[in-house]
């Protein structure tokens, strides 16, 4: 008989400073080399609300993915997958070329944009993600 040995892979939590600290979830959990990034919506850090401006919401939530990315030693171009659930969808051009300026490849991940009833706080988009460390 042979005796299989099975290696489990390591768990880290990541949550962000200044988060909701009563929020029953982590911004992410890394398992091995694959984070998964929870649900993010683009908040001002400074006032906790989804600012006026598009594109600042937009910048402010890519900024939020990129900070639990690299608590976790990765950057955007580790993404290897991303779900964008925004509640107009003709915010997809205005979208596009702000996401594709966080990366430094053009080997962009796997991604949804679609279309969701109203968001938490009034947001306009909402990302969830699963990362690879390279």
């Amino acid at each position: 008989m042979f005796s299989q040995t099975t290696i489990q892979p390591t768990r880290k939590v990541i949550k962000l400073a200044g988060g909701p600290v009563s929020a029953p979830f982590s911004d992410g959990i890394l398992s091995g080399n694959t984070l998964y990034l929870a649900g993010r919506i683009g908040v001002d850090p400074k006032t906790g609300k989804v600012p006026e401006k598009i594109e600042d919401e937009i910048k402010f939530l890519l900024d939020g993915e990129k900070e639990v990315l690299a608590q976790a030693g990765m950057t955007m171009d580790d993404l290897v997958y991303v779900q964008v659930a925004c509640t107009d969808l003709s915010l997809f051009q205005k979208f596009n070329p702000i996401y594709a300026s966080y990366f430094t490849t053009k080997d962009y991940p796997a991604r949804e944009f679609i279309g969701a009833g109203s968001l938490l706080i009034g947001g306009h988009f909402e990302l969830q993600a699963i990362a690879v460390k390279r």
